[in-house]
């Protein structure tokens, strides 16, 4: 992992970065002492914000999936989920991975069901159909709202088999490099670099377990001082959190120290 940014606090890079929505998330991790993102992959909007009520005090950022929720509506979904945001001061990333030409991902950043330009701080991006995503879904974020937006580019997953590697992964970070102030950083399970070119990108990283080391279905955990080592500044954690009759009160301090004892271990090498 490349020094330097990486040894930095969250607020000195705060200050430093270009994008506000990326300076806001790390100012708001220094101040609440917390890295860790909940990804709440349930079905009804009253499941979402009951976990959300519980988990809001440890977390930075709540990981949506909009699409899977069975009852969702705007004013009865992402009104209480923007005012449970606001109460526990969290962010919130739509989980989209958006994987089209720039016209298209314009439109469906922006329009249809939900609008998730709108409400969504931070969206992500397969690097597949080129740079054009990136401009598509900014001028998307541009024409819907006044509020600041961010984009994540999926250089690497957690999942067995992934084809996230290699020249795809290299040609993602160069896409990334098209827009410093709109691209945030990175899905990713390493440090992208970039560090020497003037970049601080974000690097915030699935498959992370303090307990279990992997699912039926491919998906690969690794432990949080783990993907600190190699570049991590989020931790994104699920079913950890809120599986398998856990307490998502008990978990969420659990994760939430676990992920700033090693950030603190990181800076303070």
């Amino acid at each position: 992992m490349s020094t330097g940014v990486k040894s930095q606090s969250y607020s000195q890079r705060a200050s430093a970065h270009p994008s506000p929505v990326a300076s806001r998330l790390l100012n708001l991790m220094e101040t609440k002492k917390t890295n860790l993102c909940a990804s709440v992959d349930l079905p009804t909007t009253k499941q979402i914000l009951d976990l959300l009520e519980k988990l809001g005090p440890y977390i930075c950022l709540v990981k949506t999936h909009i699409d899977i929720i069975e009852d969702f509506s705007y004013e009865g979904t992402i009104l209480p989920i923007l005012a449970l945001a606001k109460k526990h001061n969290f962010m919130i990333f739509e989980d989209r991975k958006f994987a089209d030409i720039g016209n298209t991902v314009k439109l469906q950043y922006k329009s249809g069901v939900y609008k998730i330009a709108q409400w969504a701080d931070i969206t992500n991006a397969h690097g597949v159909t080129g740079s054009g995503i990136v401009s598509g879904l900014k001028q998307a974020a541009e024409e819907t709202t006044s509020e600041p937006r961010g984009l994540l580019m999926l250089a690497e997953l957690s999942s067995k088999g992934s084809l996230a590697y290699g020249e795809y992964t290299k040609q993602t970070v160069e896409i990334a490099k098209s827009d410093k102030d709109f691209v945030i950083g990175f899905i990713a399970q390493h440090d992208m670099g970039g560090h020497d070119e003037g970049f601080d990108w974000l690097i915030m990283t699935p498959g992370v377990g303090l307990d279990d080391k992997g699912d039926a279905l491919g998906q690969q955990y690794r432990t949080v001082d783990d993907v600190f080592k190699t570049g991590t500044d989020i931790i994104i954690v699920g079913r950890g959190l809120f599986g398998k009759g856990r307490d998502p009160v008990v978990e969420g301090e659990r994760y939430r120290k676990a992920g700033w004892d090693a950030y603190l271990k990181r800076v303070s090498n």
